[in-house]
């Protein structure tokens, strides 16, 4: 490594904002409120984006999760460089493009709408915006996102089919008055005058025209839970359960892995024991579908999960930390099955995990340890109750019990600190934000420049590599 002291700490800092970006969303957390949240993102953006413009696109490569993701699309498009390589543009432009192309539809009308009252209409802007509402089923975004499609098309000047231009901009009795050819247009026509109209309808958009039509809620859920989606039917689950229906979930194993214990963890502890047989199948199906071709492929890895009170969250982001621990033992599971699961309370029962006690890291560490891993996986917020004894431990066992590093280990943390990055267990363990289990094995690796052993050379040399290899994976997939 040829990297000089400067290089070293631009890595630092390159490191710390991907563990930010990857895990803080800006809302409040346990320890850590909102705009303390707000003001470090803030300062990060900018200063990333300033110091190491280079690199600051690259991050879309990590993960990062959606709130940041936008944030650094309208960072690029607000402010673009002048004098720019051409192969870093182009390279730039299609991670923007592929990026918006993964991102819930509703937050990216929210960032064209940002961008809009901003005026950022560059050409870049207009054509990034163009290429993505081409993309678009746009009777269905007429109906769900008709605000931000208006302001979108406006901005960019897009031009629409006709029917659903004269959806977007007629006034509500022109839109009523003559009938579409586009089926999902004709049904919201009609279904102001029709309640069964209302049943061809997206589940959103139906269920605002049931409460006009005073469908009863059973009748209405039994009506439209074919056109649900996954996560829709996870959501409305218990509701139907209330109403005496069959769930409409037939296969709780196809919602995703975090969203599936996210609902878990709702569920009254008593509640999951009665439905193990269904849970814990549909949790296992799950965490193989995720880790997909890398499964059983991982070494022994053993895993510290954090059940501790802090893990309840907030009202913002209700036992969001416990999800993703109880995501991660499962998906661990899979990828390692010779692996073990060590909760911070002892618990040992997964399915009935609940926030409770104190956070004391150091003994299920050790615990964890004692198994002979290749691998071990910390998943907690780091706000150890004895954060000097864990640390030293650390310290020791990196030191003098494994100084050949034959032991790798990462922690991964699912919020963000006051001090700008996710809080540390000691100095002698890496630590990465942590949004969605799905990209878990990504995260390990990018934990390896954590460690002081690779530096920034190495690390742009990973981005663009990594850059290279997703977009070529998009050329290919666009081919076929």
């Amino acid at each position: 490594m040829t990297d000089t002291y400067t290089d070293l700490l631009a890595c630092e800092d390159l490191l710390l904002f991907a563990a930010a970006a990857i895990s803080s969303t800006g809302q409040h957390e346990f320890h850590v409120d909102a705009e303390g949240q707000r003001l470090s993102l803030d300062f990060l953006h900018e200063y990333v984006h300033g110091t190491l413009p280079d690199l600051y696109a690259l991050m879309l490569t990590l993960h990062v999760n959606d709130h940041n993701a936008a944030r650094i699309v309208h960072t690029l498009l607000a402010h673009p460089r002048p004098g720019q390589d051409p192969d870093a543009r182009d390279r730039e432009n299609s991670l923007i493009r592929r990026r918006l192309a993964l991102m819930p539809p509703q937050r990216v009308y929210r960032l064209f709408r940002a961008l809009a009252a901003e005026r950022v209409n560059n050409r870049r802007t207009r054509a990034v915006i163009r290429a993505w509402i081409a993309r678009r089923p746009l009777e269905l975004d007429a109906l769900k996102y008709r605000d931000g499609l208006r302001a979108a098309v406006r901005h960019a000047r897009v031009r629409l089919p006709g029917e659903v231009a004269r959806f977007l901009f007629s006034s509500p009795a022109v839109r009523r008055s003559l009938p579409y050819t586009a089926p999902l247009l004709e049904a919201h026509r009609r279904a102001h005058y029709s309640a069964r109209a209302l049943y061809g309808l997206p589940f959103t958009v139906a269920e605002g025209f049931a409460a006009h039509h005073r469908v009863p809620r059973a009748v209405f859920l039994e009506g439209i839970a074919e056109h649900a989606t996954a996560a829709e039917r996870l959501r409305l689950d218990r509701t139907a359960r209330r109403h005496g229906l069959d769930s409409p979930l037939a296969d709780p194993g196809s919602a995703p892995l975090l969203r599936l214990c996210s609902h878990v963890l709702a569920l009254p502890v008593a509640e999951r024991r009665e439905r193990r047989a269904e849970l814990e199948p549909a949790l296992e199906r799950a965490a193989r579908r995720t880790a997909g071709p890398l499964a059983g492929t991982w070494p022994r890895t053993a895993a510290v999960l954090d059940d501790s009170y802090s893990s309840i969250g907030s009202t913002a982001r209700r036992n969001r930390p416990l999800a993703l621990a109880l995501a991660c033992h499962h998906l661990l599971r899979v990828l390692s099955p010779q692996g073990t699961s060590h909760w911070v309370s002892g618990h040992t029962d997964p399915l009935t995990v609940r926030p409770q006690g104190p956070t004391r890291l150091a003994e299920p560490v050790l615990d964890a340890l004692d198994t002979g891993p290749a691998r071990v996986v910390v998943v907690s917020d780091g706000y150890d109750d004895t954060p000097p004894l864990l640390s030293d431990a650390l310290l020791l066992w990196r030191r003098r019990v494994d100084p050949d590093r034959s032991v790798t280990m990462v922690h991964l943390s699912p919020v963000l600190d006051d001090s700008w990055s996710p809080r540390r267990l000691s100095p002698a363990v890496p630590t990465i934000g942590l949004h969605d289990p799905a990209v878990l094995p990504s995260l390990v690796e990018l934990a390896r420049f954590g460690e002081g052993r690779l530096g920034l050379s190495d690390l742009r040399a990973h981005l663009v590599a990594t850059a290279d290899t997703l977009l070529a994976a998009d050329r290919r997939k666009g081919a076929a």
